[in-house]
């Protein structure tokens, strides 16, 4: 008799439309969703906030800012989870077969390099504060941390689900009390504590801050959604976890600049003599990020190299971490740049699924080897989004490519 060989499934799905049996429900997908938007780098936003408005114009920037960047990602986690498929593949129907690797290359590129930055946001700081900067506590803890983040994003969504069920209710908690904490000891209300604000700031400009903190990263929503059960569930998920999630994170940088003149919650429950209690939020918050890019970027890779994902997330971790804190002293500025490059490549994906529906119901079929319009309203997108002022850069690019999108699909039909 012959030995019947047994097939490990592949809970990622990474080259396929996720099954029924892969799908998570409503809550599942919120927790992941939201610790995906526990992201550092958005308190640097929040500072910027703070910096610049009063309370009130703080607040309309985070309803007009929010709204935008909730529905730019609600379009996007309704397709990935109507289809059941990540952002690469979609990236295939939009941008044909080889016109998906500009899209991957683009996605990795940004999310490695933030999985760097992220990783020495950690250890930079504690190793000043616990170890006086030694040098190599400081590369002692880049090791760990990146060893432990890209472990997550190695074993999966599974491993992604776990992580964020225990650092979202941790760092939502703990950051909050620490916040409540700094503003009963700062003078006077909120409000009062706000009016200190320089006021350089438009409205428009502080919203235009809050799209762009997570717009990049909000491209790869497919890659998560695509597990929620339905399509309600991974767009009332995604947008509901993304307000809330930069809400908070933008609350936490502008107390941190308000209290302390930082930009972290970290510095803020180091003041407030909470050591232990930073170094667990500061790690986890970084970590229910980190983890998301991580995975997002292998997904990439494994696209433009035809690899399986595993292999490409400890490439793409080893790659991250051994740069990290050469990213987050050198390239943080570039990488900011490079998140008006991916909006375009989001409003082609929503543009894609709602003109061509009929290609995505058969996930397989054949599709063209490059969407030359697509292509061309990326970088075309991405040009105007970095040098023009004027507005909010991710929606100038996003309104450039989508005019190049739809001239190319009116050109189409009419051969």
């Amino acid at each position: 008799m012959k030995k019947e060989t047994e097939q490990k499934v592949d809970i990622d799905y990474a080259d396929r439309v996720v099954p029924e049996e892969g799908k998570k429900g409503f809550v599942t997908m919120f927790m992941i969703m939201l610790g995906f938007t526990f992201f550092s780098a958005s308190m640097w936003a929040g500072q910027q906030l703070a910096a610049g408005l009063d309370f009130w114009g703080f607040l309309k920037s985070l309803l007009f800012g929010g709204a935008i960047l909730g529905l730019y990602t609600g379009l996007l986690g309704y397709v990935g989870a109507k289809t059941g498929m990540s952002m690469d593949l979609l990236a295939q129907k939009a941008f044909g077969e080889k016109g998906s690797y500009l899209s991957s290359a683009m996605i990795s590129f940004t999310q490695i390099g933030w999985f760097g930055v992220g990783i020495a946001m950690f250890a930079i700081p504690v190793a000043g504060e616990l170890f006086g900067d030694s040098k190599t506590a400081m590369w002692a803890l880049v090791i760990v941390a990146g060893v432990c983040m890209t472990a997550s994003a190695y074993f999966g969504i599974d491993s992604l689900t776990v992580i964020s069920y225990i650092a979202v209710p941790l760092v939502a908690v703990l950051g909050t009390v620490a916040m409540i904490m700094a503003i009963r000891q700062g003078n006077g209300t909120i409000v009062d504590q706000f009016a200190v604000s320089s006021g350089s700031l438009t409205v428009v400009g502080g919203a235009g801050l809050v799209v762009g903190s997570f717009v990049s990263g909000g491209t790869a929503t497919p890659n998560f959604t695509r597990f929620a059960k339905d399509a309600k569930t991974g767009t009332i998920a995604t947008v509901v976890a993304f307000f809330i999630g930069n809400s908070l994170m933008f609350f936490f940088g502008a107390i941190a600049y308000i209290f302390v003149g930082g930009n972290d919650i970290f510095e803020v429950m180091i003041r407030l003599n909470l050591f232990y209690m930073a170094v667990l939020v500061l790690g986890l918050n970084i970590w229910t990020t980190n983890d998301n890019a991580l995975y997002t970027a292998g997904l990439g890779l494994a696209n433009i190299f035809h690899q399986k994902k595993k292999p490409m997330v400890l490439v793409s971790g080893i790659i991250g971490t051994v740069l990290s804190v050469w990213l987050y002293y050198n390239f943080t500025k570039w990488l900011n740049i490079l998140n008006c490059t991916l909006p375009p490549v989001g409003i082609i994906l929503v543009l894609s699924y709602f003109m061509n529906k009929k290609d995505y119901e058969d996930p397989v079929a054949e599709t063209q080897v490059v969407n030359w319009f697509a292509v061309g309203g990326v970088i075309l997108g991405a040009v105007v989004a970095n040098l023009v002022s004027w507005g909010i850069a991710s929606i100038n690019g996003m309104v450039v490519a989508a005019v190049c999108y739809l001239v190319g699909q009116t050109v189409r039909k009419k051969k």
